[in-house]
């Protein structure tokens, strides 16, 4: 066990199993201390490695993350506090391994129920290689104006008030930390504030006792006098009256022993902590208190006296001239984090994301305002989500039927086309599923599938004008536009694309109206006179009566069809379905286990 002071100024610690609280606490504590750098050098997850940023002042950091406790120490060898946050099942373990490395001098064990013979392992560890172990069960400790382990003194706000972010001349131990937090203050109201507060925890074995610290601050000279509060339960105390008897400490000592209730009761009483259990008159509040009182610590009467006799024995050090001045200073303003003071009402802050399609911040997930469960409940289909993700509204039935048709009609078109033809390639080559299906979407454009928005513009545009089939493709022809929707490089006038008939038989059998479909096979009509290949295909059938649902359903103002076919969403259409059978041919060449494809030379004309 060291023998006097644990923590400085510039001690820094390696945190396992990360917490971002506690750990941002004691970053806002170096900060309120002047301390120039981090407390925290590293953090341990296990099978994690990279970075993690936290706030130190108004500067952002990066901490470094390891995996393992060995390569933690090896990177920050000046770390010589290991904090352990991991669960009772593996606090041990975790522990003994960093007790283990040269670099680690003191850990705090913060978990509750670690297995006492595990506790005993790492005890006698622990004291046969010189090293502390505060805990298990415990808070903490904390160095004022220096260092704190994790949660230790509770928020910023506490810690001003109990002056802990400069050092006063008091050491206090104790076994419980939410006490400690209490006795910070009482210390803060009655003397020049605190030098270094321990909770060694309240489990039955805990790695370093109440005595082992008090000798401690024995020996550290800015220690002036001791504070102790003990509990019923154990007989840890006596090892103090042990100490006091024998003269090994000679600054004044307050001290009091809390559960004294205890007699209050007819049977047995368990409080809080796993060792405040009376088990026997010697092992009660009352004979600790008065054994610690006849050993010359300083006991009040009950614990309503105790910040009196605390108050008492500074001022009598303070009147013999053994108390220097302490240097007061109003330590920096911690900023506070911007979502806590927007939730405050301190601060406004714009956004950088506008999403009106979607929400997920309630109990479940909705779209455009219909929860998910509803959408399962009623039986929504897939054209029924599109309607709501894309056209933030319920459309009726047979339009989501339409859209469903859609997608199931544009699903593939067989191996040969462009898009399909990138995709096995690029699956061939060992590719993942994601680079497959892109390669494949990337030929999608005015050649190949990309013409819907392009067909439902055109055919738009002239319609409303009033244009016949002949005036609107002799004004292409000019403009040396081909009209988009319109010619196939296999299908005919006679051999008509049997997805082009499917959708236009449902249309005029579900839709209110069709004009723009008629219109563009007034156009095919003509364009069939000049070549029999310039049929209506199904990027113009889709287009055009896409322009007959937006219109004919009565739910979309002109502005707003407008709007729809110049972002893009009829396209959309394509690039949605064309994924699936992407997607197909990905897993059917990975299925095959085909080999790296490489076009044959007879297909290539070699020329200068």
């Amino acid at each position: 066990m060291a023998t006097g002071q644990l923590f400085s100024k510039t001690t820094q610690a390696l945190f396992y199993n990360y917490k971002q609280l506690p750990i941002q606490r004691m970053l806002d504590f170096d900060f309120l201390c002047g301390r120039e750098t981090p407390s925290v050098a590293g953090i341990i997850t296990p099978g994690a490695e990279g970075f993690q940023k936290l706030f130190f002042g108004q500067e952002e950091i990066a901490i470094p993350v390891h995996s393992t406790i060995e390569a933690a120490c090896a990177a920050h060898p000046t770390a010589d506090v290991f904090i352990n946050f991991a669960s009772y099942r593996s606090a041990a373990a975790s522990s003994m391994a960093a007790l283990k490395q040269p670099t680690i001098r003191v850990i705090a064990i913060i978990a509750e129920g670690v297995p006492e013979s595990d506790t005993k392992q790492l005890i006698a560890f622990a004291r046969a290689n010189n090293k502390v172990v505060i805990g298990p069960a415990t808070v903490g400790g904390i160095q004022a104006g220096a260092f704190k382990i994790g949660d230790t003194a509770g928020t910023i706000d506490n810690i001003i008030q109990c002056k802990l972010y400069r050092p006063g001349s008091v050491g206090f131990v104790s076994k419980s930390g939410g006490m400690s937090n209490e006795l910070y203050n009482t210390v803060a109201r009655v003397t020049d504030g605190l030098y270094e507060g321990i909770a060694i925890g309240g489990d039955v074995f805990p790695g370093s006792t109440l005595s082992d610290h008090v000798l401690r601050f024995n020996n550290i000279p800015q220690v002036k006098m001791i504070v102790v509060l003990g509990e019923l339960g154990g007989r840890d105390e006596y090892s103090l009256v042990e100490a006091l008897k024998q003269g090994k400490i000679s600054k004044p000592v307050v001290a009091w022993v809390s559960g004294t209730c205890a007699r209050l009761f007819k049977s047995e009483v368990q409080f809080g902590h796993a060792g405040a259990k009376s088990g026997g008159e010697m092992e009660s509040a009352q004979a600790k208190n008065q054994a610690l009182r006849d050993a010359g610590a300083v006991v009040p009467d009950s614990y309503e006296a105790f910040e009196g006799a605390i108050k008492q024995a500074f001022d009598q050090l303070a009147e013999e001239g053994k108390i220097p001045p302490v240097k007061e200073f109003t330590p920096p303003q911690i900023p506070e984090d911007l979502n806590s003071a927007i939730k405050s009402g301190k601060v406004r802050a714009p956004t950088h994301i506008i999403s009106t399609i979607s929400d997920d911040r309630g109990e479940e997930p909705c779209y455009a305002g219909v929860p998910m469960s509803s959408i399962i409940e009623q039986g929504y289909g897939v054209g029924d989500v599109i309607s709501l993700l894309w056209f933030k509204r319920s459309l009726p039935r047979y339009c989501t039927q339409f859209i469903e048709i859609c997608i199931m009609l544009c699903a593939d078109h067989g191996p040969c086309v462009s898009g399909a033809h990138n995709t096995i390639v690029t699956a061939r080559a060992g590719k993942d599923l994601v680079s497959s299906l892109v390669a494949g979407l990337l030929t999608i454009g005015p050649r190949f599938g990309g013409a819907i928005d392009d067909a439902a513009r055109y055919f738009k545009d002239a319609y409303d004008r009033n244009l016949t089939a002949y005036e609107f493709v002799e004004s292409m022809k000019k403009k040396g536009v081909r009209v988009p929707g319109i010619g196939h490089r296999i299908k005919r006038g006679d051999n008509r694309d049997k997805r082009v008939e499917l959708l236009q038989e449902f249309a005029r059998t579900h839709f209110p109206s069709v004009k723009y479909m008629e219109y563009a096979v007034q156009v095919e009509t003509y364009t069939l006179s000049k070549a029999n290949n310039l049929v209506l295909n199904v990027d113009g059938a889709i287009g055009s009566l896409f322009l007959d649902l937006l219109s004919g359903s009565g739910m979309f103002s002109k502005p707003e069809i407008d709007e729809i076919v110049e972002i893009g969403y009829l396209n959309g259409l394509f690039v949605l379905a064309r994924s699936i059978g992407l997607i197909g041919h990905t897993f059917d060449q990975k299925r095959l286990k085909q080999p790296l494809y490489r076009h044959p030379w007879e297909d290539v004309l070699y020329t200068k």
